[in-house]
């Protein structure tokens, strides 16, 4: 996929960036990561590698639900009090071929299904203290699970935007 060129009333043309969200579901101090598998029987970015739950933000949408529609679409779970932690806009954010800017959301674990499917091949709980190593993590997450720690211990206003 590449960046989005728009064609404007004037006849100007731009390339947009895509939108997407991420949710850093957690329970019980765990956050719950998905290995990235497939979409239509081609391995998707990052392929095999863990993540947080996520995707591009829909036309018609809002960013809250398009956050919990991906959660329940890769999780098969609901999520509840989603709050914006922060907002990553950075061009060159590594991993990513679009420049995204990626909202990313924490969310409390509610109800119990949790399934795989093929955008998510496993399903895992880690510690935050015991995260898979960053090479094996999809783009920027592993630091933004980072972020999240050094937010639950400095407890600075959320959210961040930078």
């Amino acid at each position: 996929m590449e960046m989005i060129t728009c064609t404007f009333e004037n006849n100007s043309k731009s390339s947009l960036r895509h939108v997407t969200v991420g949710v850093i579901v957690m329970k019980e101090g765990k956050v719950l990561l998905g290995k990235r598998g497939t979409y239509n029987g081609k391995p998707i970015s990052e392929f095999g590698k863990w993540a947080i739950p996520g995707g591009f933000l829909d036309r018609d949408e809002t960013s809250v639900d398009a956050a919990k529609r991906e959660t329940k679409e890769e999780l098969g779970i609901e999520i509840n009090s989603l709050k914006l932690l922060h907002i990553v806009d950075n061009p060159n954010r590594p991993k990513e071929d679009r420049q995204n800017v990626n909202m990313v959301f924490i969310g409390d674990f509610s109800g119990e299904e949790i399934i795989t499917n093929e955008e998510v091949t496993e399903i895992k709980w880690f510690g935050l203290d015991d995260l898979p190593p960053k090479e094996e993590m999809a783009f920027d997450f592993h630091d933004e699970l980072m972020f999240y720690k050094r937010y639950l211990k400095e407890n600075f206003q959320i959210p961040v935007l930078n």
